[in-house]
């Protein structure tokens, strides 16, 4: 560096003009000097001794970085040198997290974790999920990194929801966020779960369950009012079999022929088609296995059990079903497809059934972390027998007239 430098002026950088070869120009004795190129690109660089080395930093192009910005980038780099911080090493940190930052944003650490999700759960909910986030949380803080979120920010997303008056999606959104936050925890990009300061902070969900019968006496008249359905044979039958298996309806529906095994008298509803991503195995009592071999001789061309009336390529549709028991009288209030899952719960609870069994053949997901983990087979002779025990007191019921009433406790195991 000449030691007689003077320091540069706007003027004397503006004049300074491209040579044959490149040129040094210094500021003073500071470092600081500009790179001319002999295409005439000026850049900044400062010289500095680290370490007993000479090194050099580029501090940017002008004219996008000025001579003041230029000296203010200068003494910067001094002030790190006074604390014995290489300025080149510090940039090169700095960049880094800068593109750390910038990848770990909400929306890249949500679709991330998404995807590891995806193997587990049914398409709709992949779907529903996804859609939640595309459409209510990441225009407003997908680009935002995960752990620079707070609490409110999250919270007035989560306010623009519930202004729709969608209070259920309000909340299931918050859970999904929840578990955003919770990921990047678990994968260290992220220290806090704002979700979890937000309780309390949302209108609570006014909870109602679905529709259904639960009254002895109207229990027989539904079944009854079923047998006399006469509609389509394929809807007639889904209804008919749909107390004594309880499944959800779109297990039912979109039942194959090869899951029935008739000589163990079971159902085997795979994996991929269950809520919870298990295996769920489902005793048929003797009249479900009547049901079926009746109507074996009706669908047993196709590979769904209840094919639909207009492709036998695809299943019956939830509102089939629907529209049949809206047909048959039954309201909204009244009953829903859902509901024979509830009146089987509410009725085998009540007749003193093991919770264990019930929940089992439920299919619903183990909440005690403290449990055995799930298995499809758990149960299986208890189950059996109370599958049987149920279809028995169903047609019971049905078979009732309207001035007697069967005792609610059945024979339990």
């Amino acid at each position: 560096m000449p030691r007689l430098a003077k320091p540069l002026t706007d003027k004397s950088i503006k004049n300074l003009k491209a040579a044959e070869k490149a040129q040094k120009v210094y500021d003073g004795g500071s470092g600081l000097y500009m790179y001319v190129s002999p295409s005439g690109g000026k850049f900044w660089y400062m010289a500095y001794r680290f370490d007993g080395k000479q090194k050099t930093i580029s501090i940017g192009e002008y004219p996008a970085i000025g001579l003041k910005d230029a000296r203010d980038k200068r003494d910067e780099a001094k002030k790190l040198l006074a604390n014995n911080v290489d300025p080149a090493a510090h940039k090169k940190a700095v960049k880094e997290s800068a593109k750390a930052e910038s990848q770990n944003t909400f929306e890249n650490i949500a679709r991330e974790w998404h995807s590891k999700q995806a193997g587990i759960w049914v398409e709709s909910h992949k779907d529903r999920t996804l859609a939640r986030l595309m459409n209510d949380v990441f225009p407003l803080i997908g680009k935002k990194p995960i752990h620079a979120i707070t609490a409110p920010e999250l919270l007035a997303v989560l306010r623009k929801i519930e202004s729709r008056g969608a209070i259920e999606t309000t909340h299931r959104t918050m859970q999904i966020c929840g578990q955003v936050f919770r990921y990047a925890i678990a994968t260290g990009r992220a220290e806090r779960n704002p979700a979890a300061d937000l309780k309390g902070a949302l209108t609570p969900v006014k909870h109602t369950n679905f529709a259904s019968i639960t009254d002895p006496k109207a229990i027989g008249q539904l079944l009854r009012d079923i047998d006399a359905y006469n509609g389509n044979i394929i809807v007639k039958t889904a209804l008919q079999l749909l107390p004594y298996v309880f499944v959800r309806s779109g297990e039912l529906r979109r039942a194959e022929w090869s899951e029935i095994d008739f000589d163990k008298a079971e159902w085997r509803i795979p994996a991929s088609r269950m809520k919870m991503k298990e295996l769920h195995i489902v005793p048929l009592s003797n009249q479900a296995v009547q049901l079926l071999k009746e109507l074996n001789l009706y669908s047993g061309y196709s590979k769904y059990i209840f094919p639909s009336m207009r492709a036998n390529s695809a299943p019956i549709s939830d509102v089939t079903l629907l529209a049949a028991l809206r047909r048959m009288g039954y309201d909204k209030e009244t009953m829903t497809v859902h509901g024979f899952r509830s009146m089987a719960s509410t009725l085998l609870n009540e007749q003193g059934y093991n919770r264990d069994w019930i929940e089992r053949q439920l299919a619903h997901a183990e909440r005690n972390n403290v449990r055995a983990a799930y298995n499809y087979a758990e149960y299986m002779p208890e189950r059996r027998k109370m599958m049987n025990n149920w279809a028995n007191y169903l047609d019971a019921l049905k078979a009732s007239n309207e001035n007697k009433v069967i005792p609610i406790r059945a024979n339990v195991v």
